[in-house]
């Protein structure tokens, strides 16, 4: 059973797909996974961007589970670039945006990847219920 968050992630990227918007559901660590073996690929990187960058929608599930590393924050900021007024991004996490800065590592990356990020965006909470816990405790 998946939190509320990316199961509404997964519904908007398959209702996108299903209205031939060109959409991608895919989870942060599979996201940082796919870099690194891009990176180890001649044209690799550039290959990865082009692609993630090309969809109409993109979700990112899990967002900021992990502290993503100098290499990852590299990545996001030049894929973030490239989506940024032209796609949409879904983020779907556990985190406030508050603490957003602060997990991508404070530092000028953070402001950068921030900066295209809350400048062109609309917020949804969806509060803090968790299915897992409420499926456990009705035995379902």
């Amino acid at each position: 059973m998946k939190s509320r968050r990316s199961y509404l992630g997964c519904a908007l990227a398959k209702q996108a797909c299903q209205h031939r918007i060109r959409a991608h559901y895919i989870r942060m660590p599979d996201l940082a996974e796919a870099w690194t073996l891009a990176r180890d690929k001649p044209h690799g990187q550039r290959t990865f961007l082009k692609k993630y960058a090309a969809f109409t929608l993109l979700v990112i599930d899990e967002w900021l589970l992990d502290h993503p590393d100098e290499g990852m924050r590299s990545m996001l900021l030049e894929l973030l670039e490239r989506r940024y007024g032209n796609t949409s991004t879904v983020f779907c996490t556990q985190y406030a945006q508050k603490d957003w800065h602060q997990r991508l590592g404070s530092g000028v990356h953070a402001d950068a990847i921030m900066d295209r990020i809350v400048h062109n965006t609309l917020w949804i909470e969806t509060g803090s219920f968790n299915m897992r816990e409420h499926t456990a405790m009705n035995g379902l």
